[in-house]
């Protein structure tokens, strides 16, 4: 079995390439990231046929381009992989990722556009100067950011709706048009629908695993501080969170290696044998989708029938919390100082939905702001002694289904509804700052459901471990074994 070598840009290592190959749940052709890095390496493939690939998608008339990019970056992108080829054809020494399209949310600066995160609230800002750092890590790796993505307005919602730019629409019964999750939701779709090998997010309250769970992908949050939010509009500075989504765990650590500084992005399976998983009770498995619930409990079964300890298990601690930040809540407060004098000036440029839902939080007191933080920090202290004996705590991400966009539009009750349940489970790790990843565990054709795993704080590497060990049970491809 051969390996990519000699990384440029200080990732000096061998990469061992999938055991079994990665599932696009809704499309078949762009590969996993390894996989194109061979078929560059060997030249089966050029970087300008996969930019052109991605493009044909994005321009598509019966596609969702103009749904999910904000900009497309077609020129450079094409004028950079006619460079990277030519750089190949000449043997120059390069990382075994250049050439490979990615995007990018539009909540990142990156050098000489807008960031606008999703709004007009922002357009008489000044171009960026500088990429943000893990935009410029990855361009450093060799990676070609093809556009910036569609999102939730200031990434304030877990459903994917942008009232100022469309909504792209999840893969999943496109005749219907459901939500693709939120707030990365044009990172999502571009995977998805190929207009992009793999996307770049950010996650506060589940904003990359949301998505990835709505869209058939793996999403992934790391511990918030492994990777800078620096040159990225905030939402939340306590929990905010850059992160990836893919088309399979192992493609999620290379870029969060990449972005993280990491030099080691080769990763091993972690043994099953003594593995222990916990099932989350409690208020995460209540109103679950029949879909949902379904899906994931095969999945539990197929676990056991592996040997996998999984047994049930109970955070008192955070119950507490939650039923504490139904009333006072840390995202709100945190935009609210944020946003404060842009809602004074240029109100009229916001969505009134997430205007609403920010303003909303101005009662919030410097008390209930302090009080908040020291229940979170003990919170994740008394949690991370419960969890002592465990390697994963597991739950569904998302308890629905995606959503018909038109109903959520339609209805202001419904639609925060929905959203709240959308970001219940999933900002669980935000609230323990955790990573979290969420893994597809649903039938091929069937309603995309996502299967998450939290590991320990700063145990970020060994949750991905788990997590690649766990895939090809997790997505059925080994239910026979």
């Amino acid at each position: 079995m051969s390996t990519v070598k000699n990384i440029s840009h200080c990732y000096q290592c061998n990469i061992i390439p999938l055991l079994h190959p990665a599932l696009t749940l809704y499309n078949a052709t762009m590969n996993n990231l390894f996989d194109l890095a061979h078929s560059l390496e060997r030249k089966k493939v050029s970087s300008r046929e996969l930019v052109e690939h991605c493009l044909r998608n994005i321009e598509s008339p019966e596609g969702e381009g103009d749904n999910t990019f904000l900009s497309v970056n077609k020129e450079r992108a094409l004028a950079e992989a006619d460079n990277i080829d030519a750089a190949r054809k000449a043997s120059i020494n390069l990382s075994p990722f250049s050439g490979i399209p990615i995007s990018v949310k539009d909540l990142f600066d990156t050098a000489g556009e807008t960031t606008t995160a999703g709004s007009h609230v922002l357009d008489e800002h000044r171009p960026a100067k500088h990429d943000a750092p893990a935009i410029s890590k990855l361009k450093q790796a060799g990676f070609i950011v093809i556009g910036k993505t569609n999102m939730t307005e200031f990434a304030y919602s877990g459903l994917g709706i942008n009232a100022h730019y469309g909504t792209p629409p999840s893969p999943y019964d496109r005749e219907t048009r459901r939500i693709p999750g939120g707030s990365s939701s044009g990172a999502a779709v571009s995977v998805s629908d190929e207009m992009a090998a793999a996307a770049i997010g950010t996650d506060t309250g589940g904003s990359t695993r949301i998505p990835a769970a709505l869209c058939g992908l793996v999403g992934f949050k790391p511990t918030a501080e492994r990777i800078s939010t620096e040159g990225c509009v905030p939402l939340s500075a306590s929990l905010d969170s850059v992160g990836p989504i893919a088309t399979s765990v192992t493609c999620c650590t290379l870029l969060d290696a990449i972005m993280a500084g990491d030099p080691n992005i080769e990763i091993s399976p972690f043994p099953e044998v003594g593995l222990r998983l916990g099932v989350l009770n409690g208020f995460p498995m209540e109103d679950l989708d029949s879909e949902v619930a379904n899906a994931f409990d095969a999945a539990l079964q197929r676990l056991g029938k592996r040997g996998i300890l999984v047994k049930s298990h109970n955070l008192t601690e955070l119950e507490s919390y939650y039923a504490h930040i139904n009333r006072a809540c840390l995202v709100g407060a945190e935009a609210y100082a944020f946003h404060e004098q842009m809602l004074k000036d240029r109100q009229e440029y916001y969505d009134p939905w997430v205007y609403n839902r920010i303003a909303a939080s101005a009662s919030f007191s410097a008390t209930d702001y302090i009080n908040t933080l020291e229940r979170r920090a003990d919170c994740q202290q008394k949690t991370e002694a419960q969890n002592v004996g465990l390697d994963a705590i597991v739950l569904p991400a998302v308890p629905l289904i995606p959503q018909p966009i038109a109903s959520l539009i339609e209805d202001n009750d419904l639609s925060l509804k929905v959203n709240a349940l959308n970001l219940r489970n999933t900002s669980i790790a935000n609230t323990l700052n955790a990573p979290a990843i969420t893994i597809p565990c649903h039938n091929p054709g069937a309603p995309p459901v996502g299967f998450m795993l939290i590991g320990k704080r700063a145990k970020d590497r060994e949750l991905l471990s788990i997590a690649r060990s766990l895939e090809p049970i997790i997505r059925r491809e080994s239910h026979s074994q």
